[in-house]
């Protein structure tokens, strides 16, 4: 069965972002099961910043799971990233993202890994970057199997890494390197800039689909925007596909608008 979440953003410094809900944790948990969202994507600033027990008796409160989480603060808050050319920093990404992987172990949740895979820099060498890359994912890889859960690897679109922007790429990357573990994330946004065909992509590569992302071509929340989402979600029943699809999309008009508008959305495409 495919399940409904929404993103909520406890991370100041990324209030422009595409998150549906933001700053107060227990209003947002209470709206989206409202709603009947299944789950809720967090982003928090790090591992330690919600008290686990606290957190988990809000979510039986509101009948909610949480479908993953995010480690972007690492590189928005302090600048870290996978593929960072000063050895340091990559292994300071690693930590922060490890510590990340054994947060949402305690909800049986996978971490994702979008900006923190950083890019490769001015005058740099790709191969070198991607060994980086590869040996951050394996190692964080390990660390997830070892707390029971898997690692999410985002395919960002060419305006935000010069990495791997497909799936295509992103699975002969991890099979290239025989990464464990690591599953991908389809996030529509992007694979609207880049795949020349989404729902083919979706298909060719679905065993890999662990985790989407529910945004419209113009990154609002879905049914304001032009993509088309009907050959996306038939591709994602085909390829049957038993995760979650969560709106990491603006909160636009408001969060509440947003919300609403996502549900109705997911209902449309997923409950038919």
């Amino acid at each position: 069965m495919i399940k409904s979440c929404a993103t909520i953003a406890l991370v100041p410094a990324i209030k422009s972002g595409p998150w549906i809900y933001w700053d107060d944790l227990e209003k947002s948990l209470a709206h989206a099961s409202s709603l009947g969202f299944d789950a809720v994507e967090l982003f928090t600033e790090s591992s330690n910043a919600l008290d686990i027990d606290a957190t988990k008796l809000l979510l039986e409160k509101y009948k909610l799971s949480i479908a993953a989480v995010g480690s972007g603060a690492g590189k928005v808050i302090h600048g870290f990233t996978l593929t960072d050319p000063d050895k340091a920093i990559r292994q300071k990404a690693i930590d922060f993202i490890a510590n990340m992987i054994s947060f949402g172990a305690a909800f049986n949740a996978p971490t994702i890994i979008g900006s923190m895979q950083g890019n490769i820099v001015a005058g740099g060498s790709r191969d070198q970057a991607m060994q980086w890359l590869a040996e951050g994912l394996s190692y964080l890889g390990k660390h997830a199997a070892a707390h029971h859960v898997k690692l999410i690897y985002e395919p960002l679109n060419r305006y935000e890494s010069n990495l791997l922007n497909t799936l295509e790429e992103s699975v002969q990357f991890l099979n290239k390197y025989q990464i464990k573990q690591v599953g991908l994330l389809a996030d529509l946004f992007h694979m609207n800039i880049e795949e020349a065909d989404m729902a083919a992509s979706i298909r060719t590569y679905g065993d890999s689909i662990i985790h989407v992302h529910f945004a419209d071509s113009n990154r609002r929340p879905v049914g304001n925007g032009h993509t088309n989402l009907n050959e996306v979600a038939k591709a994602l029943k085909e390829i049957n596909y038993q995760g979650f699809v969560s709106a990491e999309a603006f909160a636009w008009p408001n969060p509440q608008a947003a919300a609403e508008q996502t549900i109705e959305s997911f209902k449309k495409y997923f409950k038919i």
